[in-house]
């Protein structure tokens, strides 16, 4: 039954002729139909351009179509018909920008021409180049180096970003946050402690190989979809599936391939998860401790009886350390504990263990569902705990994968975009180019956040994204933003961070990855890596959408020349020219990685960079895979004690990446016209007596002094584990604290927010 006219619980699966349907309404909507032959001969191809949506891998033999909805959804609002040339802001104030919604700003179209923030008109108007270059520049020599951040969204090529890495250590400061501090950070921290490896293990063919497949807090459907073709061929193998999450995602229930001609005339579709489990918020370090309990229960009794046992004794002899501890542990931990914390009973947790015990190679699966909650680390490395019981790190078939946002967002931290000193080889840099880097750390994105409060930041200069718009506290960083002195936003399209103005703010449009990119020496090629650790050439195949705009590795070498004392201990113009030589720098720094960067470009698949525990190589202190005891079996913020606090899980829509919302449908949760909704389990609904239909108003349960409210919900009843109620990102940023983020690693903790729900 409809809970309003804007929500119909669906049962269509995910693809299909839904996803066909959606395709042709953004392809009209954006005036960009043109560009739909290119998406089958171009797309996520050898020869053509790489996806600018998500990080998934991409095949050696691809697809006819290697495209999924959201991936189309984005090189449509790339290459969209739609302007927002100097003429548009002559007609609007940043006033009434202000108060359009995220998906209209956006969809106005690519932006045409620099631009400068003029305060007594409240306008943006045109500036040149030149113009734009040598304020920023001069802005830029009179600052203290370590008030200014440099920013990066996690879309810019290895090229731009080991270019941008050079500039902010030249410049004389280390902060480099980027978007992996509000995702995947997490996965950084947790996987080098327990691995020695800050990425995940697994390389697309091991999905060909595996018999069994765990996620956990992962929206295949919507946040990874080409991943689904590899999970339909794995059911079609009959590898069980098993999953973890707390909303039932309909990517996980029923798939219909788009390309596979008899599903679509029948719409029979492929049942991906052949369990599913929907833990509650903050309670999978719990569910992870039952199955690894039941394991050692069944180990310990089978080995009593003189059987072989389902724990893989050798493996963890021979290549870790800390089991007898983290074996105690589970010992000690009850199962009504494991149980309240989960919200799952023992009775689910046996066949999933049953499953999993059966299983020669297991890969594991996960995302922000993981990551960003207090103890997002400790999520992780159990999920690591439970894959090194059996030995499924470093054999073919098994291991652990992130799935990463972003689709280059891990690369930029390949080639430099890191805070952290320990993470770049300074000295390496410091012979090549000639100069001292700074050897302190940087900010991260909290910390940058912080900075922003206290009044200790003076300039922000961001390599693309939504900055204010994607972090949380928005209500007091939005204040506190318009007292920096300089704010260069690189962009393609206007969003709600270029119109929190600081004291001085420049627009510089640039070009999107689909697009020519003429330099000097002619068409130019730029790299990415996957999810996966595998590098991929794109080369972009239309117009772009102005004369006036610059390549992002053209603007960096620019600003360089332009703040730079010693800009000629590098060589920016050639560069710029020639993205080849950028590569060989790359090479240069990075040689362990980057062995024949140039001559590798259009390996099929991608080549893969090196990781040691592939190999059963542990780089990690100890010199072997590390079990971690966690400390505790909540992850969560919330600590259960107040049965009228709920846990807030932000979330992304069908229609939506990230900060970008193409519309306000939501086909997979049957939500239509509405991104303003609050879902709820029904028993908590009735329980805090809230009527079915009421407006709601959202308040995190804190107790700092800082009032963090937000009226206007609609709320519906949902499938979700009590407890457990959702809401959208990036709308629900407001009531996130900016100091509730994961130990160590710094990442928002979006997946579990306290907050109470009351009619509004």
């Amino acid at each position: 039954m409809s809970d309003q006219k804007w929500h119909h619980p669906t049962d269509q699966p995910t693809g299909g002729w839904g996803s066909v349907k959606s395709l042709v309404k953004h392809a009209t909507r954006q005036r960009a139909v043109h560009s739909v032959p290119g998406l089958v001969a171009a797309h996520n191809k050898t020869g053509g351009y790489m996806c600018t949506s998500c990080a998934w891998a991409k095949p050696g033999k691809p697809h006819t179509a290697e495209f999924c909805e959201n991936g189309a959804k984005a090189t449509f609002w790339d290459l969209t018909t739609r302007r927002a040339p100097p003429s548009f802001f002559a007609r609007h104030t940043v006033s009434e920008l202000l108060r359009w919604s995220d998906h209209d700003l956006e969809h106005e179209g690519r932006l045409t021409h620099p631009l400068r923030y003029d305060a007594t008109q409240d306008r943006y108007v045109e500036v040149t180049w030149d113009e734009a270059y040598a304020d920023i520049g001069a802005k830029l020599k009179g600052y203290d180096p370590a008030r200014v951040v440099f920013y990066a969204s996690g879309r810019a090529s290895l090229e731009t970003s080991y270019m941008y890495q050079l500039l902010a250590r030249m410049y004389g400061n280390n902060n480099l946050p980027d978007s992996s501090n509000m995702c995947h950070e997490t996965t950084s921290v947790a996987l080098a402690e327990s691995l020695g490896t800050p990425v995940g293990t697994v390389l697309l063919e091991d999905f060909h190989h595996t018999d069994c497949i765990l996620s956990f807090g992962q929206n295949v459907g919507t946040n990874s979809p080409r991943l689904l073709h590899d999970l339909q061929q794995a059911r079609e193998r009959d590898v069980p599936i098993i999953v973890f999450n707390p909303l039932r995602e309909r990517g996980w229930e029923a798939f219909v391939n788009p390309q596979d001609p008899g599903q679509m005339l029948s719409n029979k579709a492929t049942q991906i998860a052949t369990q599913y489990h929907q833990v509650r918020a903050g309670g999978d370090i719990a569910a992870l401790m039952g199955m690894a309990k039941l394991l050692l229960d069944w180990h310990e009794a089978a080995r009593a009886r003189g059987e072989p046992g389902v724990i893989d004794e050798s493996f963890i002899a021979e290549h870790t350390t800390g089991f007898e501890a983290f074996a105690a542990h589970l010992r000690g931990t009850s199962w009504d504990d494991i149980e309240r914390e989960s919200g799952l009973p023992r009775a689910a947790l046996e066949p999933a263990a049953r499953t999993y015990a059966g299983a020669r190679a297991v890969i594991a699966i996960y995302g922000m569902g993981l990551t960003q909650h207090r103890y997002g680390v400790e999520n992780v490395q159990m999920l690591v705990n439970l894959l090194l019981m059996r030995g499924h790190i470093g054999r073919r078939g098994a291991g652990i994968c992130p799935v990463r946002g972003h689709s280059n967002v891990q690369g930029q931290r390949t080639v430099g975009i890191a805070e952290r000193t320990a993470l770049v080889p300074l000295d390496r840099l410091a012979r090549q180019y000639r100069f001292e880097p700074p050897r302190e750390d940087g900010l991260n994105t909290v910390q940058a956040c912080e900075a922003v409060v206290s009044g200790e930041l003076q300039a922000f200069i961001g390599l693309g994204g939504n900055f204010v718009r994607a972090v949380p506290e928005r209500e007091l960083m939005e204040r506190k933003w318009r007292d920096l002195d300089l704010s260069v936003q690189i962009a393609t399209k206007l969003n709600r961070t270029h119109l929190i103005t600081a004291r001085t703010t420049y627009l510089l449009p640039t070009l999107v990855r689909s697009e020519i990119d003429m330099q000097a020496s002619g068409p130019q090629i730029v790299t990415m890596e996957d999810s996966t650790t595998c590098i991929h050439a794109s080369r972009g195949r239309h117009p772009p959408a102005s004369a006036h705009l610059m390549s992002e590795t053209r603007i960096v070498a620019r600003l360089a020349k332009a703040c730079l004392p010693d800009a000629d201990k590098a060589p920016w113009d050639i560069w710029a020219a020639d993205y080849g030589q950028v590569r060989e720098a790359i090479e240069a720094t990075f040689p362990e990685d980057f062995r024949d960067f140039n001559a590798r470009l259009d390996q099929p698949g991608g080549f893969p960079r090196p990781v040691a525990a592939r190999e059963r190589r542990w780089l990690t202190d100890a010199g072997k895979a590390c079990f971690k005891v966690p400390g505790m079996l909540n992850a969560s913020f919330d600590d259960g004690a107040d049965p009228d606090v709920l846990r807030l899980v932000t979330l992304r829509s069908n229609d939506q990446f990230n900060t970008t919302v193409y519309g306000n449908d939501d086909r997979l949760r049957g939500i239509r016209g509405t991104r303003m909704i609050v879902m709820m389990n029904r028993q908590d609904r009735e329980r805090l007596g809230i009527a079915r239909h009421a407006k709601v108003r959202l308040t995190t349960a804190v107790d700092d002094g800082v009032a963090r409210s937000m009226g206007g919900f609609d709320v519906i009843d949902y499938d979700l584990p009590l407890g457990t109620c959702a809401a959208y990102y990036p709308e629900c940023n407001a009531l996130i604290p900016l100091w509730q983020y994961a130990r160590e690693s710094m990442t928002p903790a979006a997946k579990s927010v306290p907050v109470r729900i009351a009619a509004d």
